[in-house]
């Protein structure tokens, strides 16, 4: 009967978990706030949707300095460093006093939140071992859709009872006591870490995806990343699944209140199915991930639940348009959450099969552009809507993203690292 081997590793999974439920609660907050903003600041919804898409441009531009700054300094010094700046300037978007205030807050505020996860992937390549790099990525984004799913209810009901500033003011002082807590437990590699035992961390070490010998030759340049055709490739599905994702975050809560005419925390109870459905979808596609890999079949073990999952969000928001209640337009777009998170878990393992000790650069390289997607997706429904008089185009584009997303998946190859392309 062989040794059994301890699972304190485990207590990294559910930070990760703990991380993102705080990252996704500070950034739907403003959501839930929306009709509260608009009417205290005299915002448009066009002004509203540059002030969502300014999060989704200082995002998408820090995606690769905080990943690179990860590989180079360590994930605790940087991602400490993080967890602040997004807090604070979590805070200070409760003190905007108008349009401009309120854009360059929540640019600062999403450049702050921009190398949370790469910084998590990079921490992921040293910590989880090969065999359960799926069902960790699977808890880790669940702890995303958890935490926006119910927010939105919450943030409702605090906004009715404290006034939308106050909600900022709060979860800005959650987030540095976070924080805190991170810099003192997290280690960057478990050889380092007080808690585990040597036989855990040596099961951790001779199951992990192998570091290269020489440190040289595998730091990586942006050019050669970029060069890459796996990369171009990961980026290019990450955009559709970001697409949808992000009108989940932004414009669903507004959508279908004022679409169904729903009182505020009613719109706040139907906007998180979809988000708790994308939980659901991220466990399932962890576990389908590592049970493929077992099989022996890698590159298959990241296509198949991608494409699966993006077929569902094809499915999903087409049957969405024909909808006459809310619940079954909320359900509909319930199928297609679900797709898009499945496909969370094979890309960002993929990330760290090519990537490996350039994990961090190569997922924010990848969540780059998928956010420079979300930019698009908080720009385009109210632009789309105010040229054509209908919501129906801008699903009508989300389902060709993600078509053209299937296709991608059908190309790469998690196999073929790249330091080892040509």
């Amino acid at each position: 009967m062989g040794t059994k081997i301890p699972t304190k590793r485990y207590g990294f999974f559910a930070g990760s978990f703990l991380i993102t439920l705080l990252l996704y609660i500070d950034r739907v907050c403003i959501s839930s706030a929306k009709d509260s903003i608009t009417n205290d600041l005299n915002l448009t919804d066009i002004q509203m949707g540059w002030v969502l898409s300014a999060f989704a441009l200082g995002y998408a531009l820090f995606q690769v300095p905080g990943g690179a700054l990860g590989d180079k300094y360590g994930v605790r010094k940087v991602m400490t460093s993080i967890m602040v700046i997004w807090s604070i300037f979590t805070a200070i978007t409760g003190v905007a006093w108008n349009y401009i205030s309120m854009l360059v807050a929540r640019f600062i505020f999403g450049a702050g939140e921009a190398g949370a996860f790469p910084n998590i992937s990079r921490a992921a390549y040293s910590w989880v071992p090969l065999k359960e790099r799926g069902i960790f990525q699977g808890i880790n984004f669940s702890g995303s859709r958890l935490g926006a799913a119910f927010a939105l209810p919450l943030v409702a009901y605090l906004i009715d009872a404290w006034g939308w500033r106050a909600i900022f003011y709060f979860f800005g002082a959650v987030g540095i006591i976070c924080a805190l807590i991170f810099y003192l437990l997290f280690r960057n590699k478990p050889e380092d870490h007080y808690g585990l035992s040597d036989l855990e961390k040596q099961y951790i070490v001779d199951n992990r995806q192998k570091e290269e010998v020489k440190k040289a030759e595998t730091q990586l340049s942006i050019f050669k990343i970029i060069s890459s055709k796996n990369v171009i490739l990961a980026m290019i599905q990450y955009i559709g699944s970001n697409f949808i994702f992000f009108f989940m975050l932004t414009w669903l809560f507004p959508y279908i209140k004022e679409k169904y005419e729903l009182s505020l925390v009613s719109t706040g109870f139907y906007a998180m199915l979809p988000l708790i459905a994308g939980a659901v979808g991220n466990w399932v596609s962890g576990y389908t991930v590592d049970a493929i890999y077992k099989t022996g079949k890698w590159k298959l073990s990241r296509q198949i639940p991608a494409i699966i999952g993006f077929i569902l969000v094809v499915i999903g928001i087409i049957s969405s348009l024909y909808m006459a209640t809310a619940l079954g337009a909320v359900l509909c777009l319930s199928i297609a959450i679900f797709g898009a998170d499945m496909t969370l878990s094979p890309s960002w393992s993929f990330c760290m099969d090519i990537g490996k000790e350039n994990s961090g650069k190569v997922s924010g390289m990848m969540n780059m552009a998928g956010n420079l997607g979300a930019f698009s997706t908080a720009l385009a429904f109210p632009y789309l809507l105010d040229w054509t008089g209908s919501s129906d185009p801008f699903f009508f584009v989300a389902a060709c993203l993600g078509i053209v997303a299937i296709i991608a998946w059908i190309f790469m190859d998690s196999t073929k690292a790249i330091s080892d392309e040509k």
